[in-house]
């Protein structure tokens, strides 16, 4: 029964740190996933903390394909040290991604509509139109991919200089809902407008980049500690156990 556990702990080892490598790959992803969805929501959010947790999950994840390789190659050749090596490095990448998990958590609950109101009103009163600048197209994206118009709704523009400026008494083709295709932006026609407005989307949407932040840690966290555990087992069985038999010929007892 001893021995079976042993070989199933050897077996579970090997097996994790194939994980370990799909798990890199996958953090790696999920981080260059809230750069790049950030880059596009930049101008309405100034709070460039937000972005550490994704600087910390691109950082775990490298760190997690190296893991694998040390993982593997100490799991094989059963190596004490190597184990032990693993196990220490496994626990301090545990500690980072609870960190992950906390400031997450901790910049979520920072992305309120407060705090963005003031960055998302400065941009909206510096559109221009017709010669639009990087702020000018990330409202014309937002409100295209958000499907949404205005701050609140779409007669903010009112206020803006663009507004005042053009006179025709009429919003950015952007806040022409995609299925009409002769829609002019007029105000006299707020029916072919998307009536939600931009900010509490915008805020929506950066809680839930962050959401992937934290799921993503939360799930590889739970692995580590099977690794750990899985290593631990052959670790003492190991130390304790005479009757202990190598995973391969040419494994070693350092």
């Amino acid at each position: 029964m001893g021995q079976c556990g042993i070989t199933s702990s050897k077996t579970v080892l090997v097996f994790l740190n194939l994980i370990f490598w799909a798990a890199a790959g996958i953090l790696c992803y999920v981080g260059a996933y809230v750069f790049i969805t950030y880059d596009d929501y930049d101008h309405f959010f100034e709070d460039v903390y937000t972005l550490i947790p994704a600087v910390i999950i691109i950082a775990v994840g490298t760190l997690l394909f190296i893991i694998g390789l040390i993982g593997c190659c100490a799991t094989i050749r059963e190596s004490r040290c190597g184990l032990a090596t693993f196990v220490i490095i496994l626990l301090l990448v545990f500690v980072t991604e609870v960190v992950v998990v906390v400031l997450g958590y901790i910049y979520r609950a920072k992305v309120v509509e407060d705090e963005v109101d003031h960055s998302i009103r400065k941009v909206y009163n510096g559109y221009n139109g017709t010669n639009p600048d990087a702020a000018s197209r990330a409202i014309d994206y937002v409100q295209r991919q958000l499907r949404c118009c205005g701050i609140h709704n779409y007669s903010d523009w009112e206020n803006t200089v663009w507004f005042k400026q053009t006179k025709n008494n009429s919003v950015p083709l952007s806040c022409c809902k995609a299925s009409l295709s002769n829609c002019t932006g007029s105000l006299t026609r707020p029916m072919d407008l998307y009536s939600e407005g931009c900010e509490a989307l915008v805020v929506k949407k950066l809680q839930e980049i962050m959401m992937y932040v934290i799921w993503a840690a939360l799930a590889f966290a739970a692995i580590q500690l099977l690794g750990m555990l899985c290593a631990c087992i052959v670790l003492c069985r190991r130390s304790r156990d005479p009757a202990y038999e190598l995973l391969i010929t040419g494994g070693t007892y350092a």
